[in-house]
C-alpha cells in the first residue's frame, strides 16, 4: 500500500509527459504552420510564399498574370475522415487558394488594387507565427498588406483556434484584425456588388449541395450560416463545410456569394454597393466558424443550435 501511494504521489507531482491532443508546428523545411491531431493532419497555415513552380506551364497564357506567389491563407484543410476538402492553384483560377480573406477592390490613394486576384497588393507575412497546442491549437499570425509589394498598408493578425473532433465534427474559428497604415485605405466586393470577403475554394465533390440561410429582418438574434456538402474525392462519404458568420461583425449579417461549377461560397463582406473605409486606430474584426462535419445538407434545428454555442462561449 505504502508503494502504491508513493507513485500515485508522484505521478500527480510530475510533470505530464504525454503529448497534446492538439498540435501546431512550424514545419522548418517549408516555414509553414502545420496543425495535426494525434498525428493526423487537419489544416496548414501558409503563412511563407508559395510559388506557382510547374504549373505556369499548365495555366493558359491569359491566366498566367493570376497564377501569383501568394502566402496568408488555409490550405489543405481537411475533413474528418482525411480528404482534402480545399483545393489550391486551381487551372482555371489559379489565384484561388483553399480558404483566404481577400478583396477584389482595395482603394489607396485613388487606385485599386485586387488582392483576391493577387494583382498590386499582396499580404506578406511579418515575424514569426505563435503557436499553441493542448485540448484545442492556436495559431496567431501578423501580416502587412504591400501596394505594389513594396509600401504597408494594412497591418492583419489572423488567429485560428483549431478545436478537437468530437461526434459533431471539428470547429474551426477564425478572427481577422485589420488595421489601416495609411489613410484612405478601404476595402469593397468586385464592382461593389459581387464577391469579397472570406473565400472558399473547395475540391469537386460528387453529389456537391450548397444551402445559404439568413433569418428575416424581424428576427431576433438574426442568424445565419452557409453550408457545401457532398463526396469529397478519397471521402468515405459525405462530408460538409459549414461557414457561421459571428453576428459581431460589421455589417452583419453577410450577403451570400457561390460559384457552383467552382465549388467556391463565401459570406461576403461589405455589405453591397459601398466602399468601407479602414480606420488607423480601431481595428476592424471579423469572426467565423468552420464546421468541419460528415454527413449531408446540414439540418436547420442543428445548425441554429451551433449558431447558439459559437456565440454563447463568450458569456
Amino acid at each position: 500500500m505504502r508503494i502504491w501511494l508513493t507513485i500515485a504521489v508522484a505521478t500527480l507531482l510530475s510533470p505530464a509527459t504525454a503529448e497534446p491532443v492538439m498540435t501546431a508546428r512550424l514545419n522548418p523545411d517549408t516555414g509553414q504552420v502545420e496543425v495535426s491531431e494525434g498525428g493526423r493532419p487537419v489544416l496548414r497555415y501558409n503563412a511563407r510564399t508559395v510559388e506557382p513552380g510547374d504549373l505556369l506551364t499548365r495555366v493558359a497564357e491569359g491566366n498566367r498574370k493570376y497564377a501569383v506567389a501568394r502566402s496568408d491563407y488555409l490550405h489543405p484543410l481537411y475533413g474528418l475522415d482525411g480528404e482534402e476538402l480545399t483545393r489550391d492553384w486551381p487551372i482555371d483560377h489559379p489565384h484561388h487558394r483553399g480558404i483566404y480573406w481577400a478583396w477584389p477592390e482595395v482603394g489607396y490613394r485613388g487606385e485599386l488594387g485586387d488582392l483576391h486576384a493577387l494583382q498590386k497588393v499582396f499580404a506578406r507575412a511579418v515575424g514569426k507565427p505563435r503557436l499553441t497546442s493542448g485540448d484545442s491549437a492556436v495559431v496567431r499570425a501578423d501580416s502587412r498588406w504591400l501596394w505594389d509589394d513594396k509600401e504597408p498598408i494594412v497591418f492583419e493578425t489572423a488567429t485560428f483556434r483549431i478545436g478537437r473532433e468530437t461526434p459533431l465534427g471539428r470547429f474551426v474559428d477564425l478572427e481577422f484584425s485589420l488595421v489601416a497604415l495609411a489613410d484612405g485605405v478601404t476595402l469593397a466586393r468586385r464592382e461593389t456588388k459581387l464577391y469579397g470577403g472570406l473565400n472558399c475554394r473547395l475540391n469537386a465533390v460528387i453529389g456537391q449541395t450548397i444551402g445559404f440561410h439568413t433569418d428575416e429582418l424581424e428576427s431576433k438574434p438574426r442568424m445565419a450560416w452557409a453550408d457545401l456538402s457532398g463526396t469529397f474525392p478519397g471521402g468515405k462519404g459525405s462530408a460538409a463545410l459549414t461557414i457561421i458568420p459571428h453576428a459581431g461583425n460589421p455589417e452583419a449579417p453577410p450577403d451570400w456569394v457561390k460559384y457552383d461549377e467552382l465549388n467556391w461560397f463565401q459570406p461576403t463582406f461589405p455589405q453591397a454597393n459601398h466602399r468601407y473605409a479602414l480606420s488607423r486606430e480601431t481595428p476592424t474584426v471579423l469572426r467565423y466558424r468552420l464546421w468541419i462535419r460528415r454527413g449531408g445538407p446540414l439540418d436547420e434545428a442543428a445548425a441554429r443550435a451551433q449558431w447558439t454555442a459559437y456565440h454563447d462561449q463568450e458569456k
